[in-house]
């Protein structure tokens, strides 16, 4: 929504001569010269001399731009240092083009398919209306105009420029295409790769008959039926056991130093603007606490765009939201009614209007940690482009609510610190969890975003992804969460998860030859074990179950076929896989927050029981209602964590991305007034900086983070203007 003003950054040729500040003129420092490329006057001189902006503001907003993507005036409009309404009218200055009008001249609909109201959001544009031989494009990133020109000029001929704001942009495009965009969110993937192209009725003929089959088998051979089902369920006992043994392994080797600290990591590149879409559905609870938590983020604001994702028909949400202030950096997306009522369908309709060249995901109550989008936004900047997604670690807070929560926690703690990066390690497909995920713009809009018709959308793409050639890294941070710690709202999460797990090995297994090619055969074995596999134990369980009648003596409808020496190895393999899980709960729970869970471990054989149930329900689901999204309740028992908590957060990473610097002795603070010129001086010089950020003047440092990381060649040769925030929010 703005233009950026051109910058100069003085250096130094040498830094063994002695220091001599480099003073730049007032002038010099609000109104550099601008670049040659351009000779429109900066929108900030502008704003300036319409008066509707102070020139220091105008100078820490430019100090603020040398570590960010960001656009001045995004950056103005963030920190309330002008109006929105004197933004455009600058712009309109600045390009000498009015300002759009749509309420008074609507757009023509007819331009706009012929461009496609999804390109429109993506580019920011709106064909808006014929006016004098020529069409008017609205936009609300006009610097970027000139290279859209030749494109628009071959679809609608002779174009002008119109400026406008990105919310009177979106708001013209819901009102006339709101319908289109809606239908597109549905059927964004494509058809071969989507649970809507599957044919259920199939599915379900299939179902029913391998059902009728096993019930006529067990009707003539009851015995026959029990040794083959017995038999499958001791395979896949077997293979995962061998997996969770092989990922711990693997994850153990894993050093602790693979995780560069982001602080080092981020000097290299600008920081990027970061789009989160959070999906609400009847969160009448949840919204003042959830906004509370996500502004504990201490991500510049200027890069921060938070989607409150809501149903048109839900109006719980919005009157929870209508009685919250929003800040500037968070909005609300309202997504039409559709054919399906699902999470990806709703992210698939905000996906366009989000801004960042990184798209995240949270759940309505979800706490990240503080540093989070920071460490995300490094990952990706040392990442090669194959690393499409990043995934973080889920914990919960309501961890001590009950027996349940407990072994909830520690079943993530071993999925999320020993599963999950045991088969990073591995070179297997990563299964994603449906939070804290973060994925390039460009990745996800290749491959469509997320299938609408799957209520596990998670899994799904995660298999995409590994499919289009992409791979997904963990990252250790840290989101908690709700733990379901209720009986039922539990088994009906857990059954929607399953029997998502069910449709997306059944769409992806409908050509496994091309599946096959796609993966590969360690990555398409790894697929068939943690699809098929789990589904397979949990719902063949109760046969596994039974063979602890033999050591209890009681009478077993196998205990005549079976031969001691077989049913003792079958003994050992039942509780080899106990220890297994209960050794990689005690690993996964050794640091000090979850140490107390450990008396809770062994508890687990009593727990992964409940998800036999879920499996049951979420298979009938699947035959009787594939696409029902059984909704989990949120804030229930969301007082475990302390919202206050915020005042404790790590202060150390000031909101612009900068690390604080500590100052050096023997020299003064720089001037405080006003009208005093800024001094640039040299890594050498080590001035005491830290007095001039608390008395809010601009200020220029060295590397940012000299003390936190090796010295790089020539370190500390270049010099950064820049204002550290930590003191201004």
């Amino acid at each position: 929504m703005s233009f950026d003003m051109p910058q100069q950054i003085p250096t130094l040729q040498n830094l063994d001569a002695p220091v001599e500040p480099l003073v730049l003129t007032r002038a010099q420092r609000v109104f550099p010269r601008p670049a040659a490329r351009s000779k429109r006057k900066p929108v900030g001189q502008i704003l300036v001399e319409m008066g509707a902006l102070d020139p220091d503001d105008l100078l820490r907003a430019a100090s603020m731009r040398q570590r960010e993507d960001a656009r001045i005036g995004d950056i103005l409009l963030a920190h309330n240092m002008v109006s929105e309404n004197a933004l455009f009218t600058a712009l309109s200055r600045q390009f000498n083009a009015e300002i759009a009008q749509f309420d008074r001249f609507p757009p023509d609909v007819r331009l706009i398919d012929r461009i496609g109201a999804d390109e429109c959001l993506r580019r920011g544009i709106l064909p808006w209306r014929q006016a004098g031989g020529s069409v008017l494009i609205a936009s609300c990133r006009p610097e970027q105009f000139d290279d859209l020109r030749p494109r628009l000029t071959s679809l609608f001929g002779p174009v002008r420029l119109a400026v406008t704001s990105e919310t009177a942009l979106h708001d013209a495009l819901l009102r006339s295409r709101q319908r289109k965009l809606a239908t597109q969110a549905e059927t964004r993937v494509a058809a071969h790769e989507s649970c809507r192209e599957m044919d259920i009725r199939k599915l379900t003929r299939m179902i029913s008959g391998l059902a009728v089959l096993g019930v006529i088998l067990a009707l003539i051979s009851p015995l026959s039926a029990g040794i083959l089902l017995t038999s499958w369920a001791v395979i896949t006992l077997v293979i995962s056991v061998a997996l969770k043994i092989s990922a711990a392994v693997a994850q153990a080797k894993v050093a602790r130093h693979r995780q560069t600290t982001f602080a080092s990591r981020r000097k290299r590149t600008s920081l990027p603007t970061i789009s989160i879409m959070l999906p609400l559905f009847k969160e009448r609870e949840i919204a003042t606490r959830l906004i509370k938590r996500i502004s504990r983020l201490n991500y510049p604001r200027e890069l921060l765009d938070v989607c409150l994702v809501v149903e048109e028909d839900d109006t719980v949400t919005q009157e929870a939201i209508a009685g919250t202030e929003l800040p500037r950096w968070m909005r609300q997306i309202i997504v039409p009614r559709g054919g399906v009522k699902t999470k990806p369908r709703a992210l698939n309709f905000a996906l366009d209007f989000c801004r960042g060249s990184i798209v995240g995901i949270y759940d309505a109550e979800d706490a990240p940690e503080p540093e989070q989008l920071h460490k995300v936004a490094a990952h990706f900047a040392q990442a090669g482009p194959e690393v499409a997604c990043v995934q973080g670690v889920l914990d919960f807070y309501n961890a001590r609510t009950n027996w349940l929560s407990r072994c909830f926690t520690v079943e993530y703690a071993t999925w999320f610190r020993v599963i999950l990066p045991g088969y990073e390690r591995m070179g297997l497909t990563v299964p994603l969890g449906g939070t804290t995920l973060f994925f390039r713009r460009d990745a996800i809009e290749e491959l469509g975003g997320w299938d609408a018709h799957n209520v596990t959308e998670d899994a799904d793409l995660g298999i995409r992804l590994a499919r289009h050639g992409y791979r997904t890294e963990l990252l250790h941070t840290v989101t908690e969460e709700e733990a379901n710690c209720r009986l039922w709202p539990w088994i009906k999460q857990r059954s929607r998860w399953l029997k998502g797990y069910a449709m997306t090995y059944a769409m992806h297994m409908q050509h496994p030859r091309k599946l096959l090619r796609d993966l590969g055969p360690w990555r398409f074995f790894g697929a068939q074990a943690l699809f098929l596999g789990a589904l397979s134990q949990f719902v063949l369980a109760p046969f596994l179950w039974s063979f602890w009648l033999f050591p209890l003596g009681l009478p077993h409808p196998m205990r005549a076929v079976l031969p001691h020496d077989l049913v003792i190895v079958l003994g050992a393999i039942f509780l080899l896989s106990e220890a297994i899980t209960v050794a990689a709960g005690m690993v996964a729970t050794s640091t000090p927050k979850h140490k107390w869970l450990w008396p809770w471990v062994p508890t687990l054989h009593f727990y992964y029981p409940l998800a036999t149930l879920a499996a049951l329900k979420g298979l009938w689901e699947m035959v009787s209602k594939p696409y029902y999204w059984d909704k989990t309740a949120h804030g229930i028992d969301d007082l475990g964590f302390h919202d206050d908590q915020d005042a404790t957060a790590p202060q150390s990473t000031p909101q612009t991305g900068q690390v604080e610097i500590k100052a050096a002795a023997n020299h003064p603070a720089l001037p405080q007034s006003a009208t005093a010129p800024l001094v640039l001086y040299p890594k050498s010089a080590r001035p005491r900086l830290r007095e001039v950020a608390e008395a809010a003047q601009p200020f220029v440092f060295d590397t940012p983070d000299a003390e936190a990381s090796a010295p790089l060649p020539n370190q500390g040769r270049r010099l950064t203007f820049g204002l550290d925030l930590s003191a201004h929010p």
